[in-house]
């Protein structure tokens, strides 16, 4: 297919080139576009590697922990490519991004593990123990992240879109692997190589002591209160307003495509183009939906059933998104017309059968089958965007409720447009339903690790403030929920709630051993928090590289995960201890802060 695309635009070079505008329009011409596009996918790829790796580098000055993290990512992702031809799966266009979410999320939890175990050398313990009380205090979070992850993938399979469905299975192998190379294999690998004792000096500099206010960083300073009532306040009603504003944006969002030409390349790209170029000037639309008319064997060319259908056509070409459409009926009036020398007064459909018979007899089987059983009622549209799909679709189906009976029935839907319009009615079943279940699997998972359900309610209600964000940020820039923008949400939720997990989990212990909020969320910031913040800004640099990409979905991706990974990042930094503030705060009995009661 590639090999024919290719042919035909070295035809088309040829004859411009003796003046001549050639237009190449067709399902060939779309998927060898979308092929070329894809393999620039290799360089995006190539580019968050390179991105990460400087970040991690520059966050840590050592090489050979930085290329540790780097080895043990690149190790999921390769088990990740082994593991899915052996089950008989493919990256298509819609998955072949999963590798690099795999190792993004990779690098993620290695730099937790190597943060942990950098800290613990430079605090004088050698790297086989400091391996070990790194592996303790991070394992549970970062399994239950993982898992997170993967179920968030998994949920997906509950669409009934084959892409999607394989997009969750490569996502969640992915996943699954990332528990064994990063959460085990790093760790282990780091107990023999080390870090580097510069580079381990270095990480525990800024260790904070509490009884030296000028010894703390500006920004932890600052982050800090939000652990106090007023900016918790303030932050929590900034929270309230941003959800309030975004939810009205939200209830403008549309289930489908919103622009013109092929949904998978750009509005600007050549394919489409040359698809307004033949729209304009000759109306020969390529979003074609098919109306099947079920009736029984050889009465296909029955006169009760053509002058419905005869019927539905002339309302449908009322509707301003419709070009034209085609059907037996309407062959029945032109033949009737032609045999009578094309007077127009003849364009009319007789209540003769034997006519009907006779035009049935010569006509295309694209308008009925061998049977004479089933009878299609082609629908060219101007578009495929959602809210043609929607009227066509509330049309026929109000028409077939008034008209449908034992023996005929209308039925919807085939074509390019049918398509897309039964994708659109899928995706809008499964978008609250997939939103339930990645959620109530979160916080499951967040309640098996914390064992409080005040703190799950801590790490989601974050989460769901970028999750409507998101939905309001679809709104302003266009976007319809289809089958690329679908599982973003659920991507976003899993990856989004490792921030809290790693900062939330350290702020517990602490709060369990007797420090204040502020001192258990200020060790955290400086154990977890300074990786979440080098995590989130990465993965977020990783991803907004795909805006550049030829493929629009993959551009749409890559914005509306890049503002999640950032959003989901300073909702665990700044709405996170604010919430603690108020549901996790322990309360003391004394001067001395001796915690008599504790909410977690």
């Amino acid at each position: 297919m590639r090999e024919y695309s290719d042919a035909l635009e070295d035809l088309r070079v040829k004859y411009q080139e003796k003046g001549l505008e050639i237009h190449i329009t067709g399902f060939t011409k779309v998927m060898g576009d979308l092929i070329e596009g894809v393999q620039a996918v290799l360089g995006f790829f190539i580019l968050a590697v390179v991105i990460a790796t400087i970040m991690v580098f520059w966050y840590t000055r050592c090489v050979r922990s930085t290329l540790l993290v780097v080895f043990a990512s690149m190790l999921a992702v390769v088990w990740q490519l082994g593991i899915l031809p052996t089950l008989g799966y493919v990256l298509d266009p819609y998955s072949i991004l999963v590798p690099f979410l795999v190792f993004a999320i990779g690098m993620s939890h290695g730099a937790q593990k190597m943060n942990g175990i950098m800290q613990d050398v430079g605090r004088g313990f050698d790297k086989l123990v400091a391996a070990r009380f790194t592996f303790r205090r991070l394992f549970l979070a970062g399994l239950t992240a993982l898992l997170a992850d993967a179920v968030g993938f998994a949920v997906l399979l509950v669409i009934d879109i084959k892409v999607i469905q394989e997009l969750a299975i490569a996502a969640s192998i992915g996943v699954a692997v990332l528990i064994f190379t990063n959460l085990i294999l790093l760790p282990v690998m780091l107990s023999y190589v080390g870090v580097g004792a510069k580079a381990a000096q270095r990480s525990v500099v800024n260790d904070i002591d509490f009884s030296n206010a000028k010894n703390v960083p500006a920004l932890w300073a600052l982050l800090d209160k939000f652990t106090q009532r007023k900016w918790a306040t303030f932050a929590l009603i900034g929270g309230f307003i941003l959800t309030v504003g975004a939810f009205a944006m939200s209830t403008q969002l549309k289930i489908g495509d919103l622009d013109q030409g092929a949904p998978e390349l750009r509005k600007d790209s050549r394919y489409n183009q040359d698809i307004a170029f033949m729209n304009q000037h000759y109306g020969a639309s390529s979003d074609v939906m098919a109306i099947m008319v079920k009736t029984p064997d050889g009465e296909c060319s029955a006169y009760e059933t053509l002058k419905k259908i005869d019927v539905l056509e002339w309302q449908l070409r009322q509707l301003p998104s419709v070009e034209s459409t085609n059907s037996l009926a309407l062959l029945s009036r032109r033949v009737l017309s032609g045999l009578n020398e094309g007077n127009p007064k003849w364009y009319e459909f007789l209540p003769n059968q034997s006519m009907l018979n006779y035009i049935t007899a010569g006509a295309p089987r694209g308008l009925y089958n061998n049977s004479c059983n089933l009878l299609t009622v082609y629908v060219y549209l101007q578009d495929h965007k959602a809210d043609t799909l929607t009227n066509i679709v509330d049309h026929v189906e109000a028409f077939a409720k008034e008209n449908n009976t034992d023996e005929v029935q209308f039925l919807l839907a085939a074509g390019s447009a049918g398509i897309q319009a039964a994708t659109n009615i899928s995706v809008k079943a499964a978008w609250y339903q997939m939103l339930f279940l990645v959620y109530g699997a979160v916080a499951l998972l967040s309640l098996i690790t914390f064992r409080s359900f005040k703190a799950v309610v801590v790490a989601i209600l974050p989460l769901m403030l970028t999750s409507i964000m998101v939905e309001a940020l679809m709104v302003q820039l266009g976007m319809g929920v289809k089958v690329a923008t679908l599982p973003v949400i659920a991507l976003g939720v899993g990856i989004g709630i490792d921030y809290a997990l790693y900062i939330l989990s350290i702020t517990l212990v602490g709060i369990r051993n007797g420090n204040s909020l502020s001192e258990a969320y200020m060790r955290a910031l400086n154990f977890t928090g300074k990786v979440v913040m080098l995590t989130g800004v990465t993965l977020s640099v990783g991803v907004i590289t795909w805006v550049a990409s030829p493929i629009k979905f993959q551009a749409d991706m890559g914005l509306l995960l890049a503002f999640m990974f950032i959003w989901n990042m300073l909702g665990a930094l700044i709405l996170l201890p604010a919430l603690a503030h108020f549901l996790l705060k322990p309360k003391y009995a004394n001067q001395d802060k001796t915690p008599i009661e504790s909410d977690v």
